[in-house]
């Protein structure tokens, strides 16, 4: 995206939070780009699960929408990489989520896209030690989420971390336990950088019946310095299609079950 668009599009975002809707004809004067430039802007924005589309125009996706997060650059940097990848992975994790479960979210870019495409299920508990999803979830009246307590220690992350972390999770049994990682490989398991976010997330392993790394391909294979846990605690990675043959035999000779997306 380039540096105009992604202004235009953080510009359209203010202004529906001070107005909740709009539609292209106003945006289009107040922005002074075309039309299709408008439609343009709002599609890209629909696909991040930012907006939704009305007839002529654009809603937000919640009621309340904590805007730090939403301009946020090193968390918008990060989602758009790979970002149609992430979105086909966290629409392949939702449609796992039953109704009743209590499911564990991992601080990352593609378990909030999860988080967005189960802001309209309900009877569903959720878990998570990430600020973000927490404030874009706080409206969703069919959702019981939980917030750890905890730490915050490096900006943009929105990763609670630390004893008032751990001793929340310990409460939860977790039906399924969605895990970002910035490394996966068959060797070392699942690694990220951080060793406070590692052993937070260690915890959410222990506390899952069902683990589930979403990582997109381009961190397969990769060791971060930071382990997590080893390959035989994970039970399913969901990827997608970039991931090579050999990754795939690689992970399922360690009993990991393989979705390419």
């Amino acid at each position: 995206m380039s540096s105009k668009t992604d202004k235009r599009a953080k510009e359209i975002l203010r202004l529906l939070l001070r107005h909740g809707k709009t539609s292209v004809e106003d945006l289009t004067a107040e922005l002074t780009a075309s039309p299709a430039s408008i439609r343009r802007d709002l599609t890209r924005l629909e696909q991040q699960g930012l907006v939704y589309r009305t007839h002529g125009g654009a809603m937000l996706t919640g009621k309340a929408v904590y805007e730090p997060f939403r301009f946020d650059a090193s968390f918008h940097v990060r989602e758009d990489r790979f970002a149609a990848e992430k979105q086909r992975i966290a629409h392949a994790a939702a449609g796992m989520v039953k109704e009743h479960e209590t499911i564990g979210l991992a601080a990352g870019t593609t378990t909030t896209l999860i988080a967005r495409q189960l802001q309209h299920r309900r009877g569903i508990r959720i878990v998570t030690n990430a600020v973000n999803i927490g404030m874009e979830l706080s409206s969703v009246t069919g959702l019981d989420t939980t917030l750890t307590g905890g730490t915050m220690r490096w900006a943009g992350a929105f990763s609670l971390v630390g004893p008032a972390a751990i001793e929340t999770l310990n409460m939860f049994v977790l039906d399924r336990l969605f895990l970002s990682v910035t490394g996966v490989d068959a060797e070392r398991g699942a690694t990220m950088i951080e060793p406070e976010e590692a052993a937070l997330s260690r915890v959410m392993v222990r506390q899952a019946r069902e683990v589930v790394i979403v990582a997109d391909s381009s961190k397969v294979g990769m060791v971060s310095p930071a382990v997590i846990c080893p390959l035989r605690e994970v039970d399913l990675l969901i990827t997608d299609d970039g991931i090579n043959e050999d990754a795939v035999s690689a992970f399922e000779a360690c009993g990991v079950k393989v979705m390419a997306v």
